[in-house]
């Protein structure tokens, strides 16, 4: 049943030596989750040694360059202790209504009555560097590189991108053209998560770090008016964590940014074991109360949404208790409320969000909703050789993933039953993603991989093509699913107007066989999908 769980040179985590010990007792006495199952084979991820990409980056890692030029400089902010949390913002300005107003007279006439594939226009962006636009997943299938694309508040674009220097951040105006050079954050490994803001931007990501494992550090930067701002560290030697690979997410809800990643113990209780952090840090760079230092272990899934004050809702997939659960200002203990079982072992989970982070989605009305690739649960039983009484035994529904929704009726308590979009058990599905299309009702997205044949939690088989659906807060089907030609690689924008934007590659995967060598791009696609009301 066990498969590999690897990823591609952009994140450096490869199959390496396991690090086992026997926490369940430490873990008990100081309340938190992390795996020894007694009895059982403990929960473990394994990590390849990322020495010699942290030895060339360590020294550019806090470095900025501009491409081709453009005046830059990098400051350092050590991180205060929790203070008091500041005021909301203004409101946004007559220079963003009227860029909004803009984008919106050089977008193309749609209605009710135009056909949702043809609500979409594209752009073509020239990259600055190549992209390596697939990278290897669970059993080395391939998954799409994340680009994670942002809007400001005043309707401009800001994309974020991995090449081999760091990670590019191209400024778009509201036609999605490039408006700028891109900024080049210098040794940073990972895109965990992108805010745009009308003076800039905030990345999570990974920089070179000095610790036991020699793995890397996870990292909030900000650059402001082409100067970086500041930066947090976000794990390091005094809080026994290193960030091998984050998964994450970054929000924003005007006044604090939420930071939740994945971060692997090295020291104390959670010494070699990998779990989850959620951190809140403020406008400027202060750290602020709230958040936890250890929450879903170990975590195979993220999602956040930003609420006006915190805590943030928050999700996650848990390989040991076998699901998603709802860990909104709690982490992930015993308790955490369930949105549904899955098939899970050390490293893997029969839920899935695309490269392991998803969205959170939430109504005008405070209704959410969470989507995701799952296989479903025939049936849900504690493990009874897991003495810890945390372990739980799944056997899938399906071999195959199908599109799956989840709901909250507020921002800690599920609602209702799992909706499955599709119920096809020879068609796997893939790149599951949810963005909200105006105030009631939702985007799915996803990926179908025909004539499927699985094994050890992965599936094989044709590109079925990309499929866009709307759906109300329900679940109920508002539009059909329709194929379209553009894939979305990474995180999808929403616009002030309620437009939606994501960027993608002009390539069909190949999900017949393993990922051997990335294969490589100098040109992205950047759509934007029309809200209309009806």
């Amino acid at each position: 049943m066990a498969g590999t769980r690897r990823r591609s040179q952009g994140k450096r985590w490869r199959r390496g030596t396991v690090v086992v010990l026997p926490l369940a007792a430490v873990a008990t006495a100081v309340g938190v989750s992390v795996h020894a199952a007694a009895g059982g084979a403990p929960h473990e991820r394994a990590v390849g040694n990322v020495a010699g990409v942290a030895e060339a980056s360590r020294a550019a890692a806090g470095s900025v360059s501009s491409s081709p030029s453009s005046p830059s400089s990098s400051s350092s902010k050590t991180p205060t202790p929790p203070s008091k949390r500041p005021s909301k913002s203004a409101a946004a300005s007559g220079a963003a209504a009227s860029a909004r107003a803009s984008a919106a007279a050089a977008a193309p006439a749609v209605s009710a009555a135009t056909p949702l594939a043809q609500r979409i226009s594209s752009t073509t962006l020239t990259l600055s560097s190549p992209l390596h636009y697939l990278e290897q997943g669970y059993n080395e299938t391939p998954q799409w590189t994340r680009v994670a694309v942002a809007a400001t508040p005043g309707g401009k674009v800001q994309v974020a991108w991995p090449a081999a220097n760091g990670i590019h951040v191209t400024p778009l105006g509201t036609n999605l053209t490039r408006s700028g050079a891109d900024t080049v954050v210098a040794g940073a490994q990972e895109v965990g998560g992108l805010v745009a803001h009308d003076d800039g931007f905030a990345l999570l990501t990974r920089v070179a770090d000095s610790n036991k494992w020699n793995e890397t550090a996870a990292a909030l930067i900000r650059y402001r008016n082409g100067a970086r701002a500041f930066t947090d560290k976000l794990t390091g030697t005094a809080s026994d964590d290193t960030a091998p690979v984050l998964d994450g997410q970054l929000a924003w809800n005007g006044t604090e940014y939420g930071a939740y990643f994945v971060v692997h113990g090295a020291g104390g209780f959670a010494d070699g074991h990998f779990g989850d952090k959620l951190v809140y840090t403020g406008a400027t760079g202060t750290r602020l109360s709230g958040g936890w230092s250890w929450g879903c272990s170990h975590n195979e899934g993220i999602a956040l949404y930003p609420e006006k004050s915190a805590p943030f809702t928050s999700v996650c997939l848990d390989d040991w208790r076998s699901g998603l659960f709802v860990s909104t200002g709690i982490g992930a203990p015993d308790v955490a409320p369930v949105l549904g079982r899955e098939q899970c072992w050390a490293g893997y989970c029969g839920g899935a969000f695309p490269d392991g982070t998803g969205a959170i989605v939430k109504s005008a009305a405070g209704r959410y909703a969470v989507a995701l690739a799952s296989r479903g649960a025939a049936s849900a039983v504690k493990n009874a050789a897991d003495t810890s009484g945390r372990g739980w035994t799944v056997t899938p529904r399906w071999n195959t993933h199908q599109v799956a929704v989840d709901f909250l009726g507020n921002s800690s308590t599920p609602s209702g039953k799992t909706v499955y979009l599709t119920d096809d058990p020879g068609t796997d599905h893939v790149n599951v993603r949810i963005a909200p299309y105006g105030g009631s009702r939702l985007l799915v997205s996803w990926e179908s991989v025909t004539g499927a044949k699985c094994t050890s939690g992965t599936c094989t088989g044709s590109f079925g093509g990309t499929h866009l659906e709307l759906i109300d807060y329900t679940g109920k089907v508002v539009t059909p699913a329709v194929v379209v030609p553009e894939h979305i690689s990474g995180d999808i924008a929403v616009f002030p107007d309620g437009d939606l934007a994501w960027a993608s590659v002009k390539a069909a995967p190949n999900y017949s066989a393993a990922l051997g060598t990335s294969p490589s791009t100098t040109t992205l696609s950047v759509s934007r999908l029309r809200l209309v009301s009806g």
